[in-house]
């Protein structure tokens, strides 16, 4: 028995790694929650160990409501807010930052029985110990993007945004990506099952879902969603005035509400047609229902995810239809990253 399978033998890691998994999915969509309802800044301190002790009385409770009302979002967004109006957005981030430390010990915890027991050894530990250390990294990125928006603005830099959400779609993917390493040893799946045309083809995709994700983020970070709520026009043009409105030219890309929802809408069909004709390729000539089977999956969920923004946007962006589409994210990153194992393990003519 060799590889991840000998570190796997009984499947007990890579149901750990699924169950990680499933937590960081999680987390993406409280995250998803917490940057609908504004509430990502109800708590202005980064305390890795205190904070995950909420307010426990009254006069905790108005300490950290009085913290709050010294950050322009409230004085500017928010004068006037209740008490009980900052309790409801201060749980949700609370929330947020609690599975982040609670992702930790459900990691670190079992990572530790299993190395001490023998079932993690060599590369693959390393790998999983890899994991950790960006898991780590993700809570001073959240911080990082936390404090941009502590003190001259009124929302967190959409930059640090997509950061932290790329950062954590990453731990994503590696965690499933090593949850198939772990599974049973099949080695290469069949000779001539795939075409090297058709490995770069998936090698593309992949990176194309991750830069979607990013312009997804900034289009959030912008609130570019609740503009051109118009589909597939753009009010009324299919190229709308004001792409290149901001100078420098570069700074459109990352700053222009309606060049990065533009951006976002063309990346999606590039994408969902790339994910159909990869799909069709396959279905002509692999040999394998594995590998048809999660390109397969893949097409379907992204435009499923097509379809949920679109909605989204037509919708004005309420908060249970973004929150189906930030899941939606999460699972094409997943239903990719499991189409990508299958091209990994399968053998170029």
């Amino acid at each position: 028995m060799s590889g991840a399978a000998g570190a796997s033998a009984d499947g007990a890691v890579r149901v750990w790694l699924l169950i990680v998994a499933a937590l960081v999915f999680a987390m993406i969509v409280v995250g998803g929650a917490t940057r609908l309802t504004d509430s990502g800044l109800s708590i202005t301190e980064w305390q890795p160990l205190l904070g995950a002790i909420p307010p426990l009385s009254e006069a905790d409770w108005q300490a950290a409501f009085d913290k709050y009302k010294a950050i322009p979002e409230y004085s500017i967004v928010n004068a006037g807010m209740s008490l009980e109006a900052f309790k409801a957005i201060y749980w949700w981030e609370w929330t947020h930052r609690f599975l982040g430390r609670f992702i930790g010990i459900a990691f670190a915890l079992p990572f530790l029985f299993f190395w001490l027991t023998g079932k993690l050894r060599g590369s693959f530990a390393l790998k999983c110990l890899g994991i950790f250390a960006l898991g780590g990294l993700q809570g001073a990125i959240g911080w990082y993007m936390v404090k941009s928006g502590l003190s001259e603005r009124i929302d967190v830099s959409q930059y640090r945004l997509a950061l932290h959400l790329l950062t954590a779609f990453s731990i994503l993917a590696l965690l499933v990506w090593l949850a198939l390493e772990a599974g049973p040893e099949s080695g290469r799946i069949r000779l001539h099952t795939v075409t090297r045309g058709q490995r770069r083809t998936a090698i593309a995709l992949f990176a194309l879902i991750f830069v979607q994700s990013g312009l997804g983020a900034l289009v959030a970070g912008l609130k570019a969603g609740l503009t051109h709520n118009t589909w597939p026009l753009m009010d009324g043009k299919l190229v709308p005035d004001g792409l290149a409105s901001h100078t420098p030219w570069y700074l459109n890309f990352f700053e222009n509400v309606t060049t990065t929802q533009f951006d976002h809408r063309v990346v999606a069909y590039v994408v969902v047609v790339l994910a159909l004709v990869h799909l069709v390729s396959l279905i002509r000539s692999a040999d394998d229902e594995r590998v048809v089977g999660s390109a397969a999956l893949l097409a379907v969920c992204l435009l499923a995810q097509m379809l949920i923004g679109i909605w989204t946007l037509l919708s004005g962006v309420p908060l249970a239809l973004g929150l189906a589409h930030q899941a939606g994210a999460a699972i094409v990153i997943a239903a990719a990253t499991l189409h990508l194992s299958a091209i990994a393990r399968a053998a170029a003519p």
